[in-house]
């Protein structure tokens, strides 16, 4: 997985994403999902480094099969709250 840390005074922002679908768009109806590089593609990391990132993070944007796992399994995202566009796994959390 890709994972790229986003620090600022307020928020700690963590994007996740799959690395086979790294680069790629898709979409479904009205919905486009973009993965660019150049917002998720940071270090290529294992399951625990996600599962600490989004453990410590405000906002975060997860999307991929592997990644959404690692989200559900830290508890920082419900599974009601997964959308699918074209079938790949999306969510994102705020913590306030």
């Amino acid at each position: 997985m890709y994972m790229r840390k986003y620090n600022s005074e307020q928020q700690f922002i963590v994007a996740v994403c799959d690395e086979d679908i790294l680069g790629k768009e898709f979409s479904e109806g009205e919905l486009v999902l973009k993965l660019e590089e150049s917002f998720y593609k940071g270090d290529e990391v294992c399951e625990e480094e996600v599962k600490e990132a989004l453990s410590c993070a405000t906002i975060a944007n997860i999307t991929g099969k592997r990644a959404i796992a690692c989200a559900v399994d830290c508890g920082c995202i419900d599974p009601d709250n997964i959308i699918f566009i074209d079938n790949i796994p999306h969510a994102q959390m705020v913590r306030i």
